[in-house]
């Protein structure tokens, strides 16, 4: 009776969330659907972003910061203590384009962490009444920034963040990645974003538009100086301080390529994952225990289940596979990658894991070739 009343609750869960999840995300603007603005009625923007050891893959991206449509832009460019060729490439764009501002950091305050660090340096070297903050690897489409200003004001937001799409290759990136992201959708739930009386919130690293008032008095990345998430915490920060945020699907306006390989990804969100919980053990375990409850023990139970309990397992493993199927269809994969929805999550879990063992074991993080004590980093979190 426990296990048919534990796996009926599951279905139940994922039947529940599943349809509020698909439901939310229809009533998401897409950025494809918005009409540009006018570029005569565009307000200045600042594109910034900070690059270190970026010279294999900014080049390409950056032709894409530069072919904007409106004219009333500019790009600000932070290298943020390059050892590889990521200034030079910079400084010859620069002299070419005149929309292009570089500068260069050659050492790292105290009690700042490097890419808030940089994105601060950047905000003060811009002019524009509306940032955007993004990542030196992110492809835009020449119309993003007319579009997303003309959102901006149709909904009268102060903050934007796109939802973009994943350069995703190999069996094993998109197994990970797609686990995620659906992780991501159903937890976060971005369509609760626009309501002002909602705590929700959402930011990408990839593409956030906020106004300059609301930024400067939120107080700047001064606030988020010691913050490894500090796409969410921006996102957080606007929703605390009372300005209205929004979340739009730019799916064929925003592209990146996230990390080279599956071994990248599980390396590169070590420093990310348990900053995300807070550095909280407790989370932490609570985080393993449901994602294994709700992704993993329904599909373990059809092999010692039986009976109605064997057929609530049955239910909830394929309501899981369905939602995930979606997702995968939704990020231009095959509906296929719907049967890796457990492999998927005992890999999300490791990563967790991952993130808590070896920031706890060494003390802190090391990001950037700095090393942070954990200390320090809960004491900077918002």
């Amino acid at each position: 009776m426990f296990w048919t009343i534990l796996f009926a609750c599951l279905a139940a869960l994922w039947a529940v969330q599943t349809f509020r999840s698909f439901r939310g995300l229809a009533r998401l603007p897409r950025l494809e659907r918005i009409a540009p603005l006018p570029q005569e009625q565009c307000p200045r923007v600042s594109i910034i972003f900070a690059a270190r050891d970026e010279a294999e893959k900014m080049p390409l991206a950056l032709a894409t910061l530069l072919a904007q449509e409106n004219s009333n832009y500019e790009v600000v460019a932070v290298d943020d203590r390059s050892r590889d060729a990521t200034g030079e490439i910079l400084d010859a764009a620069a002299r070419q384009d005149p929309r292009l501002r570089v500068l260069h950091i050659g050492e790292l305050p105290e009690r700042w962490l490097g890419k808030p660090h940089g994105l601060q340096a950047g905000y003060e070297l811009s002019t524009g009444e509306w940032l955007v903050f993004t990542d030196a690897d992110v492809h835009f489409a020449p119309d993003i920034l007319r579009r997303a200003l003309a959102l901006a004001e149709e909904r009268k937001l102060d903050h934007l963040t796109l939802l973009g799409t994943l350069d995703l290759r190999g069996f094993w990136e998109k197994t990970i990645t797609l686990y995620f992201g659906m992780g991501f959708v159903f937890a976060l739930e971005a369509w609760k974003v626009f309501d002002p009386k909602s705590r929700r919130y959402m930011g990408a690293g990839y593409f956030q538009l906020i106004r300059r008032s609301a930024y400067e008095a939120l107080g700047t990345h001064e606030r988020l100086r010691m913050e490894v998430v500090d796409d969410m915490r921006l996102a957080k920060l606007v929703k605390m301080h009372g300005f209205r945020s929004g979340v739009a699907l730019g799916t064929e306006h925003v592209r990146l390529r996230w990390n080279h390989s599956a071994g990248a990804i599980v390396r590169g969100v070590t420093k990310n994952f348990f900053a995300a919980i807070g550095y909280s053990v407790e989370r932490a375990t609570l985080a393993l225990l449901g994602i294994f409850t709700i992704s993993v023990l329904p599909f373990l139970a059809l092999a010692f289940a039986k009976g109605p309990a064997r057929d609530m397992a049955l239910l909830a493993a394929g309501i899981a596979l369905l939602a995930h199927g979606c997702v995968a269809y939704g990020s231009r994969s095959s509906w296929a990658y719907a049967f890796t929805h457990p492999l998927g999550a005992l890999i999300f879990s490791y990563m967790l894991l991952r993130s808590m063992v070896v920031t706890l074991w060494h003390g802190g993080i090391t990001w950037r070739d700095t090393f942070y004590p954990i200390e320090e980093l809960r004491r900077g979190m918002v």
